[in-house]
């Protein structure tokens, strides 16, 4: 009893949190079984290369949009409340692909659903703000951010099983009827046992005025953000093509390396949290900017599975510092403006980079080695400013 009660406190598990964790779970697991095959179902229901790049630029794009009004719901109806018309929302948009075999469909239906996790992340931060003390925070992010590799890990295996014995159209349809099960599922498990604090803050709608209570060390992090997030977005829709179509590895064994990256991730975590928590922030935030960077360099000579297996490692890597990351936002921005900072940052950053993203499919037209290419400029650019000029932002907060 008393080493659960040690592991409860160190870690910051209460009732709260552990609910956050199972509804995290659930969704993601839905979401990931059909959200990573979406460039292949879309080239399969008739799109194009450039469809392709379009919904990667949508999905940044609608990350950005729906962050801040998903900080600002979070205020208003506070964080329980704003979870359950959250994944109502995202089951909607699974019903639309499902019902509707176009490609078209599967544009509209991810409006609803692809950018649950944006919509989403503000009043998660907002719970673990509220739910766990302040010294804990970062434990606390890591928590969120660990579990979530979890359906990461599994759903694209799934997924890939499923693409295996149904064939592309069917096998992810079935996917998406699952994913709507489960959220089901995960609606009746925000109901009844995410508590809410009852605290129904002060909502803001004003971008400008939220931004000038950035201050100096949460700017900084957020102009080196945006540059790494090239390099990660510019990519991102193409790994999959670039591994199954251009390479001729299965369907299956992408989900495997997907789970390889997760595993990478899931491991680090923990001991970072401590470090992180435990010394300045900063190094841990570079190494992560490094592995975001070199990721797609690695890629671009990874031909095989095995060499495929290393890239996918550093890609899991790159999540060494991101909870690191956001506890730094949430410890940084004012008490009464937690959610709609959050919101506030992801929508600038998040604007930008879908206007990187939309070039995504104009640069893997040209080439994959292209695309892979301008990528690593954008990161090595971002990773060496911020090796310069960024701060180390755990000063901030002494």
């Amino acid at each position: 009893m008393g080493f659960k009660n040690r592991l409860k406190d160190f870690l910051g598990i209460n009732t709260s949190i552990i609910s956050m964790l199972i509804m995290v779970i659930l969704i993601g697991l839905g979401e990931r079984m059909a959200e990573r095959f979406l460039p292949l179902y879309l080239v399969a229901v008739g799109g194009t290369v450039f469809v392709v790049g379009f919904m990667n630029a949508m999905q940044n794009f609608l990350g950005a949009i729906y962050s801040f009004p998903g900080g600002y719901l979070s205020d208003k109806l506070g964080y329980k409340r704003s979870l359950m018309l959250f994944t109502v929302i995202a089951l909607f948009g699974y019903a639309i692909v499902i019902i509707f075999p176009y490609w078209q469909a599967v544009i509209i239906g991810c409006i609803f659903f692809i950018a649950w996790s944006a919509i989403s992340l503000p009043a998660v931060m907002s719970l673990v703000a509220n739910a766990v003390s302040k010294e804990k925070r970062t434990m606390g992010v890591t928590l969120h951010s660990l579990v979530r590799r979890i359906p990461m890990a599994l759903g694209p295996v799934i997924g890939g099983i499923l693409i295996g014995l149904y064939g592309e159209v069917k096998g992810i349809k079935i996917a998406f009827c699952i994913a709507f099960v489960v959220g089901v599922i995960s609606l009746l498990v925000e109901y009844y046992f995410i508590e809410d604090s009852g605290e129904k803050k002060e909502a803001h709608l004003h971008v400008g005025q939220i931004f000038s209570s950035f201050n100096p060390g949460l700017r900084s992090l957020l102009i080196s953000d945006i540059l790494i997030r090239f390099a990660e977005q510019i990519p991102y829709a193409f790994v999959v093509l670039w591994v199954v179509e251009v390479n001729k590895i299965s369907a299956a064994k992408f989900g495997i390396l997907t789970s390889i990256e997760m595993l990478t991730a899931v491991l680090i975590y923990i001991p970072v949290a401590y470090a992180a928590d435990k010394y300045t922030k900063k190094p841990f935030v570079l190494i992560t900017f490094i592995f975001f960077t070199i990721f797609p360099l690695i890629l671009y000579f990874s031909r095989t599975f095995t060499t495929l297996i290393f890239a996918f490692i550093i890609r899991g890597l790159k999540e060494f510092g991101e909870p690191t990351r956001k506890a730094l936002i949430m410890d940084l921005a004012p008490e009464h403006l937690k959610a709609a900072t959050f919101g506030t940052y992801y929508l600038i950053r998040d604007v930008i980079v879908s206007i990187a993203a939309l070039s995504s499919a104009y640069l893997w037209s040209i080439s994959p080695g292209t695309n892979f290419m301008v990528a690593f400029a954008c990161g090595l650019v971002g990773m060496i400013a911020f090796a310069i000029w960024g701060k180390d932002l755990s000063a901030e907060n002494k």
